[in-house]
């Protein structure tokens, strides 16, 4: 399974799956997608009242164009493997799955969703959290057509390399790489973490601004009031538009002339610029569909 077109995952919001208010809130806000939580979002004895209410809002249909997915309780808890069933049979786009380390981690899901009945749009998106999830990405990533997606865990990361939290993320930055690394080489979207200081929008900026540069293709966020400056910041500007364009024509008109050397600006543009420059143009009328 494959994401049949493009769909822009700039902006990625968790919702606490125990606060109905916030499900509800969530059919409103700009965000690309959504993570209904059943994870750390929600007390031990919440959890089977939070799956109950999760499952009925994914199947509701009242969402929009938003992505919905349910994020699960990992492997190895006790809730874990009825947080699969009840998400198989609700049916969203995806089931975020988290403290994924191991490929054999994401065909146990897989076998498990199929098992349940989950319908084949409904994808998995797999969290690399951990050392041993950094240094096997490209292995997790390219376990099943039915993982789409990979999602960095950054806190978990820092906690487990002992790691401080501090602006640029030095210390994550080799753990960023190889995901990314993994992620590209398998053809899977991947997600970068969450910023936890909501009030700090000019350092949650910047941030995106990093992950964006980086190569991710969005990132997960904590609060609603991430979610503008996360679309704008992922979202192709007016200027890269306008160079795509550029870039396409320059290099269409050079074709149908037989001139095998393309310059826009003074650049020398090869093929593997025009790939860019119409990826770039996809992704922006992907975001301008939505309206």
């Amino acid at each position: 399974m494959t994401d049949a077109i493009l769909r822009p995952r700039r902006s990625v919001l968790y919702m606490p799956g125990a606060n109905e208010r916030a499900l509800e809130k969530a059919k409103s806000l700009p965000a690309d997608a959504l993570i209904l939580d059943l994870e750390d979002a929600v007390a031990p004895d919440a959890k089977a009242d939070a799956r109950k209410r999760v499952a009925a809002a994914a199947a509701s249909g009242e969402y929009g164009h938003r992505e919905v997915t349910i994020r699960v309780n990992g492997p190895g808890t006790a809730w874990h493997a009825d947080d699969l069933r009840a998400a198989a049979e609700a049916g969203p786009d995806a089931v975020v799955v988290p403290k994924v380390d191991s490929a054999a981690t994401v065909r146990e899901v897989e076998r498990a969703l199929e098992a349940a009945g989950a319908p084949d749009r409904t994808a998995i998106w797999a969290m690399v959290e951990t050392p041993r999830a950094m240094l096997d990405a490209r292995a997790v990533a390219g376990a099943s057509e039915r993982l789409t997606v990979l999602v960095m865990g950054t806190n978990d990361l820092a906690k487990e390399l002992h790691a401080e939290h501090v602006p640029g993320r030095a210390p994550l930055l080799t753990g960023l790489s190889l995901a990314l690394l993994g992620a590209r080489e398998a053809g899977k979207t991947i997600l970068d973490g969450v910023y936890n200081d909501v009030r700090d929008l000019a350092g949650f900026e910047a941030e995106c601004l990093q992950g964006r540069q980086f190569g991710f293709d969005g990132k997960t966020l904590i609060h609603p009031s991430q979610v503008e400056p996360c679309n704008r910041v992922f979202a192709p500007s007016e200027a890269q538009v306008a160079d795509a364009r550029r870039i396409i024509d320059a290099f269409d008109l050079a074709t149908r002339e037989g001139r095998g050397v393309v310059t826009v600006d003074g650049r020398m543009i090869e093929n593997l610029h025009v790939e860019d420059a119409r990826r770039i143009l996809a992704l922006a009328e992907a975001i301008a569909a939505r309206g």
